[in-house]
């Protein structure tokens, strides 16, 4: 099972998915369309898992690329196909090569698909809150232009990711926010338990967007933690599980 947005399946020759953990061959924690490589699970299952993502998008497996992702503001220009150990430590990813899908992978950080369709030039973007805080929308964003894009044309679309009524941060959390911009206080609301706060991370994630005058924006609105459908990394502490699937959110320009 797949989700979309309709923004971009409005763009003529473009394919993209936000995949669920549904249609694949991995079991247990991992069932069952795990797509992380930095996941315990078998790897042959992760291989045939991604095989199945890539043919839904229409390329070939070597051609259906992820980052080894860390958290970071980091943009990769994807120009070729890259394999597992060669893969760029970045949190997003662009490219102009019709053919060549790009992807994120998310277990409740915010997957952000990007493309501008005069100039045909795509991007995905893993969009946690120390991504989405520390610039990753806005670089990604940037290197898109220095492909050819106009960022007045560019549609975005957030996927499924943990929403404010699951996630709960501590107040440290709230004060690096706030001591950054005041106006991020808006992106709060208080929790049952004291000191603590309710974080509405698609929220901040469409302002960074706004404010990098990206104005088309779509948004599934799915929350990674309440829907069994997809991985999610807290669900998964909050059931004291060893481990968690990924789940892989890609574009690609088709040829």
């Amino acid at each position: 099972m797949t989700l979309g947005s309709s923004l971009l399946a409005a763009v003529p020759d473009l394919h993209h998915a936000f995949f669920s953990r549904e249609g694949g061959v991995s079991k247990g924690l991992y069932e069952s369309l795990n797509g992380g490589l930095g996941s315990n699970d078998d790897p042959a299952h992760v291989v045939e898992n991604r095989r199945r993502m890539a043919e839904r998008l229409d390329v070939t497996p070597q051609r259906f690329l992820t980052a080894f992702q860390i958290h970071s503001p980091d943009v990769a220009v994807a120009t070729q196909p890259w394999d597992t150990a060669s893969r760029p430590r970045v949190d997003a990813m662009v490219t102009k090569i019709p053919g060549l899908a790009i992807g994120v992978t998310a277990a409740d950080c915010g997957p952000v698909l990007f493309v501008d369709p005069k100039a045909r030039v795509i991007g995905a973007a893993h969009a946690g809150w120390k991504g989405a805080f520390g610039g990753v929308l806005e670089n990604t964003i940037a290197e898109m232009e220095r492909l050819g894009a106009n960022r007045g044309d560019i549609i975005a679309a957030i996927g499924p990711l943990i929403r404010q009524s699951s996630y709960e941060v501590g107040a440290e959390f709230v004060t690096r926010f706030v001591q950054a911009d005041s106006i991020n206080t808006k992106f709060f609301v208080p929790s049952s338990r004291e000191d603590h706060a309710m974080f509405d991370l698609a929220s901040y994630i469409k302002h960074r967007l706004e404010q990098a005058n990206i104005l088309i924006i779509d948004d599934v609105r799915v929350d990674t933690y309440s829907d069994e459908r997809f991985f999610s990394y807290r669900r998964s502490v909050h059931r004291k599980e060893k481990d968690y699937g990924r789940n892989i959110h890609a574009i690609v320009l088709a040829r």
